[in-house]
């Protein structure tokens, strides 16, 4: 699990900032939002436009990506535009059965030099600075010739699998569980969101899906297949051997093809598959825009779901939707404003204000009491 993310001279954030996700001693939701461990299930990032809310689940992205994309991420594109500052760096704690993880990297833009950091249980386990490193992980401790453009804990990964370390292996595939969305992205219907659904649906029955719009009170279910037949109508493909998505509505039940259904059903559709499997195999589930198209209603009861759910996983979000503030769905300590200021991004925790738990915390930040509301004024209002 994570416990914390530290973010320096990186995109907006100008000045070291450290998020928090453990709890503090707030009582509310505490059977469903926190786990044994008083780790946080999830937070959620609320402010205006360009405040620098996508940076900071955008540091869990880049973790993921320098860690298993195939792709070589240049660190240094990230470092904060108007610091004056050549280095950035990221720092994460993670949790995993009681063992605390410090990883820390940094990239030196002037020298041209990554740096490496990993304690386990606060004892240094590997040390990397540019081509050099040393480490207990593998069976030889030192290490030369590093390619400068490529994580060593990568390298050491891929050829190992940290077979001789359970707690690393663990934490890897907690990792590996782990899922980035732009629901902005699936906003935009390009072919890629529905071909990920038709993946999905290949590999595991529809019944997960239809089992969760039963289990909520959709009144709809889906079907996939080369035909489906209603009362009225029958749709059947062309080529038998491909399959196509139907909706049904209830009391209705002609089929609806895919393509003609809602934004926001689409939008729900390619959602569940990773809700689904993070809560299922553990991991982060990481979302960005999460209210596109989505009702209020739909949103509540999503984050409702995965917090009941799930049992090794956590979810982080970023949304406009000031209806989730609100300690019937997240608690003042899971919940973060962040402003843009002339010293870049700065984030504010609801429960450093020490909110009541029965004040109506959307309210309060409507008022203004957490930060993060832009102060637009029109020139006709004086």
């Amino acid at each position: 699990m994570l416990l914390r993310v530290g973010l320096n001279n990186f995109k907006s954030f100008r000045k070291f900032t450290e998020i928090d996700f453990t709890k503090t001693n707030y009582k509310i939701l505490e059977d469903t939002n926190v786990y044994d461990s008083k780790i946080l299930k999830g937070a959620i990032f609320v402010g205006g436009n360009a405040t620098g809310k996508t940076n900071i689940i955008l540091s869990l992205k880049i973790l993921l990506e320098m860690l298993f994309s195939d792709k070589i991420v240049n660190l240094c594109n990230y470092r904060c535009l108007y610091s004056g500052l050549n280095r950035i760096s990221l720092d994460y704690e993670f949790d995993i059965d009681d063992n605390l993880i410090k990883y820390y990297i940094k990239y030196d833009r002037q020298k041209k030099v990554l740096l490496e950091k990993l304690h386990l249980n606060d004892k240094l386990i590997l040390d990397r600075i540019g081509d050099f490193a040393e480490t207990e992980i593998t069976e030889a401790k030192t290490h030369t010739d590093l390619d400068n453009d490529i994580l060593f804990l990568r390298t050491i990964y891929f050829n190992t699998k940290f077979n001789n370390n359970k707690v690393l292996k663990k934490w890897f595939e907690f990792l590996s569980n782990s899922v980035y969305i732009d629901a902005s992205e699936n906003s935009k219907l390009n072919s890629n969101s529905k071909e990920v659904i038709k993946e999905y649906l290949e590999k595991n029955s529809i019944d997960n899906i239809n089992n969760f719009f039963k289990e909520n009170n959709f009144n709809q279910q889906i079907e996939y297949s080369n035909k489906s037949v209603g009362k009225l109508t029958s749709i059947e493909l062309y080529d038998t051997s491909d399959k196509q998505i139907f909706f049904k509505r209830k009391g209705i039940d002609e089929p609806i093809p895919y393509e003609w259904e809602s934004l926001g059903n689409k939008n729900l559709l390619a959602m569940l598959p990773p809700f689904f499997n993070v809560i299922n195999n553990g991991g982060m589930l990481i979302i960005d825009e999460f209210s596109s198209a989505f009702h209020n209603e739909l949103e509540r009861l999503l984050i409702r779901y995965f917090m009941e759910k799930s049992n090794n996983s956590q979810i982080f979000l970023v949304s406009h939707s000031t209806n989730l503030l609100s300690n019937s769905i997240f608690r003042p300590d899971q919940a973060y404003s962040v402003d843009f200021t002339e010293n870049g991004s700065i984030v504010n925790r609801f429960s450093d204000e020490k909110p009541r738990e029965a004040q109506n915390i959307e309210k309060m930040y409507n008022s203004g009491c957490f930060g993060g509301i832009p102060n637009y004024k029109p020139d006709y209002i004086d």
